[in-house]
């Protein structure tokens, strides 16, 4: 079994409007290896959210190809992704309508083809593994706070046990305590699971807690992937910006701090 999880090879990315077109992906190359927790950054317009849903197959680059677990891209957006990769997107994208258990079991009621009683099982099964109580079971999204929609949707994406998770923003409006403990969860369902990860993020102090390597988006394609050490080395004015700029010294701290670090 090959240990590519995600390759990407000479891809295009271009939208038109008219006669305008912007291209946002120009001969993008990028490998993401089974066990990998890979964190994508850029900049504003450098189509790391574009990049996830093309990996997810809900949308079709302009030319270029994109394999995962060894199947193209565009397969997973025919027959449903959920049951090989899990997404779990920037505002949780909860059902209003449904219950908390309602949402996580939605995968697996599509499937038509397990017993009520078993989905109901899976369903508490990953509720409690994202660290919810069965009591919040039967709440509505509208009764939680912004960490608990995190967790519930997380339960969600990895309803049907996929060995790729895709995250966009994973702590995007969580208060520092609560962007720790969902840090701390996401780790150890890394490790437990043997998920292989793909995360958008903008957060430096996410992106150093969680990377096993960084890949930076800039000059319309990935510029540099590595260890978060040597993406910081590389000589680029965007990753000057972004990492050594007066928003980027409270994570350097934490490199100092925490050597062991990659």
């Amino acid at each position: 079994m090959s240990d590519t999880i995600v390759d990407i090879r000479d891809l295009w990315t271009v939208f038109r409007s008219g006669k305008k077109e912007a291209v946002i992906h120009q001969d993008l190359n990028l490998r993401i290896e089974r066990g990998e927790f890979m964190s994508l950054v850029g900049g504003s317009g450098s189509g790391k959210t574009v990049l996830l849903r093309e990996m997810l197959g809900l949308e079709a680059p302009t030319r270029g190809e994109i394999t995962v677990l060894g199947k193209p891209a565009a397969e997973l957006g025919k027959r449903g992704a959920a049951r090989r990769v899990g997404m779990l997107f920037q505002q949780g994208a909860l059902f209003s309508a449904f219950t908390v258990l309602e949402n996580i079991a939605f995968p697996l009621r599509e499937l038509k083809t397990l017993p009520d009683a078993l989905i109901r099982e899976a369903a508490m099964v990953k509720l409690q593994m994202v660290g919810l109580a069965p009591e919040h079971a039967d709440k509505m999204p509208a009764d939680l706070s912004g960490g608990m929609v995190k967790r519930v949707s997380l339960a969600r994406a990895l309803i049907m046990d996929p060995p790729l998770l895709l995250l966009d923003e994973p702590t995007a409006g969580l208060d520092p305590e609560s962007s720790d403990s969902f840090c701390a969860l996401l780790r150890s369902l890394h490790r437990d699971m043997e998920l292989t990860v793909v995360m958008v993020t903008h957060d430096l102090d996410t992106l150093f807690e969680l990377s096993t390597r960084i890949s930076v988006l800039a000059d319309k394609q990935v510029i540099v992937s590595g260890p978060p050490r040597d993406v910081i080395a590389f000589p680029h004015p965007f990753i000057r910006h972004f990492f050594l700029g007066e928003r980027g010294q409270r994570a350097m701290e934490l490199l100092r701090e925490y050597p062991f670090i990659v």
